[in-house]
């Protein structure tokens, strides 16, 4: 009874650490809590009265609360019945699978980093590559409905537009992106997450996938969550703004009532964006891709450490805007309500919706010069001819002389032309690219 019992060093820390554990989590974990929610309360107060258009609780939601919401929405039990029958698979599997669905879509949203971090870093970011510049503003898309939900619809030029929109318009709103399967590694998945973006299989003909994720667009839209889309789908890999698929704005359009708009419940508002670049970063990846027919393309690591040390050195060598300039054109707004209203259907929502968006696509030095060296006329007839179609044009101050010279030095610096300035021949495909939004405008060539 008056033995000596040794227990291991480990156990007698475990033992006195269990009581330490329990007292943080019962008596100074609400509290740290507590503090730190009230600043997040603060933070989001303030932020919400600078923003025009608030964050919407929904977006506030915790995540794993939202991940629930989805789970047992009506439509997707549905789902999940349908799915466990096709495949006589019990319900319950059918449900877990239900539940990683639901779990690799739904984002966690956070304020402090979207607005405390992220906004910084995609200006900081935008300023080291570009000048940037806005095309032009509609006047109608200050008039929206407060209580619209706004959906930003672009053209996809480059995995800088997430930065440079997200940038552009963080003093008015917070974004939720659409992003590809591209960014679901970790950590960039967290932080995309945490900016409120949510991730998309495109291509997956999954029925119960596809349902989860279409309950999710529908929910967080009929909530007011502004979003942002790329109907094309894709990066463009010829230079040309593309054809809408139907896939998210399908499901926006099935879950929408217009009998509910009128009964005080919200409108969708779609903006058309135009984004346009003097330097797309990927650009021979995409014209690569273009030539092999294929759209599976991957940046050789090694290459892309290699072209950010190079950004970084002439960085610290006090160069800026090195890519010479980005900018976005916001083209007219687009009621759902008022598009279904004259009996338009979702087929003429993309049409409508993706030439506006080529519509406000700024002109900029760099795809001038490109098209006129392509169409074999002056840069200045090219830019009488844009301006007589009503093209956005952003071109450096003093024309189109300046415009033909930062254009060439942009062109000869990626080695498209030489010294002389005449087209390098093996680049002709990257000329064509660069010259592919202008001559879209003017109605040139075929559509792509």
């Amino acid at each position: 009874m008056f033995q000596t019992v040794e227990i291991p060093v480990w156990l007698v820390v475990v033992l006195f650490a269990l009581p330490g554990v329990a007292a943080l989590d019962r008596i100074i974990g609400p509290g740290v809590r507590w503090f730190f929610r009230r600043r997040m309360e603060r933070l989001l107060a303030r932020v919400n009265n600078r923003l025009e258009r608030k964050i919407e609780p929904f977006k506030l939601m915790r995540r794993q609360d939202m991940v629930v919401r989805l789970l047992y929405d009506p439509a997707v039990l549905e789902a999940v019945a349908e799915h466990a029958a096709e495949n006589g698979v019990p319900g319950e599997v059918a449900l877990e699978e239900a539940r990683d669905y639901a779990r690799e879509i739904v984002p966690g949203f956070s304020a402090l980093f979207y607005f405390g971090f992220a906004t910084r870093a995609a200006r900081a970011l935008s300023a080291v590559f570009f000048r940037v510049r806005v095309g032009v503003v509609s006047g109608a898309a200050r008039q929206i409905d407060p209580r619209a939900t706004v959906i930003f619809v672009m053209n996809h030029r480059s995995n800088m537009d997430y930065i440079l929109v997200t940038w552009l318009v963080s003093g008015r709103t917070a974004i939720s992106y659409a992003v590809g399967e591209w960014a679901r590694v970790w950590p960039l998945s967290r932080l995309i997450r945490a900016m409120g973006a949510y991730f998309i299989r495109r291509g997956s003909h999954n029925a119960l996938y596809r349902r989860v994720l279409s309950r999710y667009v529908q929910m967080t839209t009929a909530e007011g969550t502004t979003q942002a889309v790329f109907p094309e789908g894709g990066l463009s890999l010829t230079g040309r703004v593309g054809a809408a698929r139907m896939g998210l704005l399908s499901y926006i359009w099935a879950g929408f009532d217009a009998a509910a708009v009128e009964r005080g419940g919200r409108d969708v508002v779609f903006v058309p964006v135009g984004l346009a670049y003097d330097r797309v970063l990927e650009d021979a990846l995409l014209v690569r891709a273009a030539r092999e027919g294929g759209r599976r393309f991957r940046a050789p690591i090694l290459r892309v450490m290699w072209e950010a040390l190079r950004i970084a050195l002439k960085r610290a060598g006090g160069r800026r805007f090195l890519f010479g300039t980005a900018a976005a054109g916001f083209g007219a707004p687009v009621s759902l309500r008022d598009h279904q209203a004259a009996g338009g259907d979702l087929e003429g929502l993309g049409l409508r919706l993706m030439g506006e968006v080529e519509r406000v696509v700024p002109v900029l030095a760099v795809p001038l010069v490109a098209a006129s060296r392509v169409m074999g006329v002056s840069v200045a007839d090219l830019v009488v001819r844009l301006e007589a179609v009503g093209a956005v044009m952003r071109l450096p101050p003093a024309g189109a002389v300046q415009a033909e010279a930062e254009g060439l030095a942009m062109l000869r610096l990626r080695g498209v032309v030489d010294a002389q300035g005449a087209v390098v021949p093996e680049m002709q495909d990257l000329l064509a690219f660069y010259a592919a939004p202008v001559q879209q405008r003017l109605g040139v060539g075929v559509a792509g």
